[in-house]
This record gives structure tokens, sequence and C-alpha cells, in this order.
């Protein structure tokens, strides 16, 4: 090799080090680019991108395209991909850890659900350290409501009737309701009511104008049941690979996200409530007697949640209730 060739295969060697440097994550998440958990997914994933200068890029695959919903965690947890979104209690039957926030009527308001995030946060990220995942950040939904095609007086009103469910917890809301629960993803609500699969659920009012509920029912119960929560988790090899500075920018951008999440859900919840009524929706109060029964279905969810969890259920909750 001459001079001339040897500087030439330097120049090569130097050119390729800043692309060989650069990282990029794909990132699943389950819902819609209108859904303000996306949005704030977005502007994390931005301001990554812009802070770390073309290091590290996070391509963010909303509605399920890359990856379904059940299978996010698996996917971080595994590598195939490095960051992802989703729902706690979609987990609930791998621990009942991971149901710590869908129990009815234990933390129904934000400040309440801030108090018991804080309860249920070490348990959690703790488990979540031992499979090989970090918890970046955590952001409640909007109070869940229940949606009908008809009034609903009662319990008595909904038994028989499909219940569309998204976790093991809401599953077993339905049952307690004498409900028959029928597991439905976002994407596929409208058809699944169109088609008679299911008649009723019980969601955010967020997933009620992402999907347009106003064209497939015609009530909306503002029970403020609960607020189940969102994390962002990432696969710890993949983080630990970055160098310090970019780790240290992703980590910086998930403290913002969390906060601007939360900020959000609450206006987000007044927004689609708004929506729903304009569009026809009749938003209602729950009647006396449906209070006092789905107060009564929380405490026994709420007991058998404390007994499934163990030494964790019975730490959150009396950490939560102090």
């Amino acid at each position: 090799m001459n001079i001339k060739q040897l500087f030439a295969a330097v120049a090569i060697v130097l050119a390729g080090g800043p692309a060989a440097a650069q990282v990029r994550w794909d990132m699943p998440t389950p819902y819609p680019e209108t859904n303000f958990h996306t949005k704030n997914v977005k502007q994390f994933a931005d301001e990554v991108n812009a802070a770390s200068g073309g290091k590290l890029t996070i391509t963010v695959h909303s509605n399920g395209s890359l990856i379904k919903h059940p299978d996010i965690k698996r996917a971080v947890q595994t590598g195939q991909v490095s960051i992802g979104e989703l729902l706690i209690s979609v987990l609930a039957n791998e621990s009942p850890l991971y149901a710590f926030d869908s129990n009815p009527f234990l933390a129904d308001s934000y400040d309440a659900s801030k108090k018991l995030w804080s309860a249920a946060k070490g348990p959690l990220v703790k488990r979540l350290d031992g499979q090989g995942i970090n918890l970046l950040y955590s952001v409640a939904w909007p109070p869940q409501g229940i949606y009908a095609k008809k009034s609903i007086e009662s319990a008595a009103d909904l038994k028989g009737t499909k219940f569309r469910t998204y976790s093991p917890t809401t599953s077993r809301f339905g049952e307690l309701m004498g409900a028959v629960p029928t597991t439905v993803q976002v994407p596929e609500i409208p058809q699944a009511f169109r088609t008679g699969l299911v008649d009723a659920m019980i969601t955010s009012g967020s997933t009620g104008v992402d999907t347009q509920a106003w064209d497939y029912l015609t009530h909306y119960y503002d029970v403020q049941a609960f607020l189940p929560q969102n994390m962002v988790i990432v696969n710890k090899d993949a983080l630990a690979k970055l160098d310090p500075a970019t780790q240290k920018l992703v980590v910086d951008a998930a403290v913002r996200a969390e906060r601007r999440g939360w900020e959000a859900s609450v206006a987000e919840n007044d927004r689609v409530v708004k929506i729903m009524a304009d569009k026809g929706i009749k938003v209602l109060k729950p009647s006396a007697k449906l209070r006092v029964e789905l107060a009564a279905i929380g405490k026994q969810m709420a007991e058998e949640w404390v007994k499934r969890a163990g030494a964790d259920g019975e730490a959150i909750m009396a950490s939560y209730k102090k």
C-alpha cells in the first residue's frame, strides 16, 4: 500500500466513525397520532433526537402499527425494539403488581393517583429492572367512564351485555357488573360495536374521542372509576450502550415528558368530555344506586388485588393510605 492509499483508507475509517456512532431506536405505541399520549411520546422523541445531535434517533410507530399492544413489553425486554410505550395494567396477568392503578374508586382523582404512583413506583421499578428494563416515565389517563348504547341506572342494566375490556382488571370489573368481558384493542373498537361484538365498555374520554364513540353508542357515564397509567420503558442494555451524556439527555427528556403528560391529561379530560357532549353523546353522572354498587365492586377488587399482590400489595396499600 502506497502513502496515497494509506491516507485514503484512514479517511474512509474517519468518515465512517460518526456514522457508526449513530443509534436508531424504533418505538412502538398502541395509540393513534391524535392521542395525547402519542403526542407526548413524539415530543419526547423529538427532544432526544435534537439534543443528541444525531447520536440517537427515536422513531415512533403509532397505533400498534409496528408491534401489537400486548407484545410491546416483551419486545423491549428481548431487544426486538429498544423502547416502547404501553398501558401498565395490560401486564396484570404477568404480575398483580401491574394492576396497582386499576382498582376502581381507590384513587379516583389526579392527586390521589399521583400519591398511589409514588407508593407503587419503587416495587414496579425493581421488578422491571430484574427483567432487563428501565422505566423512563409514566403518565395517567383521564378518569375511566362507562359507555353504552342505552341508559344504565344500575348494574342490572349491564347484566349479560358484551363488555369491551382492555386488561385483566377491567375484565374482572365487567364480571362483577354481571357483564360478559370481551377484550378488544383500541383500533378495533368501532367495528366491535357496529358488529355487535360488544355493547358497552369502560375506558377514558380520550379513547371515546379517538374512536369517535358518537358514531356507535349514545351514553357516557362519568363515574371516574380510576386513572390507569401508561409507561415508557427502555431496554437496559440498549440504554447502557449510549455514552453517558446521551443517557442523561434521554432521562432528562423523560422527566419533562412525565410532568408534561400529567398536565396534558388534566386538560385532555375537560376537552374530550365536552367534545362527546357536543357530538350528541349523553354525558351523565351515575345514579345513586349505581354509585353504591360501583363502590362495593371497587372495595372487593382492592381486597382481591392486595391478596394477589402479596407483600408488595400490602406495602403499596399501606403507603398509599398513610
